[in-house]
């Protein structure tokens, strides 16, 4: 199987496969840094407001515990881009030394 999958893909049907990919991923990814980072920051402001102005200590702590889920939840998505950034440039550098079979 390995063969003929050998024989049927060139380096340039990879290369036109992945480098759109790559040019796309390129730029959505800072641009998701930069929202989620925004987002984030505006919904725990929005959150801690809540929680400061909670009376009730029942309304207290459900602030709190959604102030809390909040930035476990950004810091989580952050963290996901991130990682989607760091595996994009290895797979590059994978790519990009890749040796091919020859044939």
């Amino acid at each position: 199987m390995y063969s003929l999958l050998a024989s049927t893909v060139t380096e340039k049907d990879i290369n036109q496969i992945v480098k759109p990919l790559l040019d796309v991923l390129g730029v959505v990814v800072p641009v998701l840094l930069g929202v989620v980072g925004s987002l984030g920051a505006i919904w725990c402001i929005v959150l801690g407001i809540k929680y400061a102005r909670a009376d009730d200590p029942q309304e207290h702590e459900k602030a709190k515990s959604g102030l809390k889920n909040a930035i476990i939840g950004f810091v989580l998505i952050f963290i996901l881009l991130v990682a989607l950034q760091i595996a994009t440039s290895v797979f590059v550098s994978w790519y990009r030394n890749y040796e091919y079979p020859v044939i």
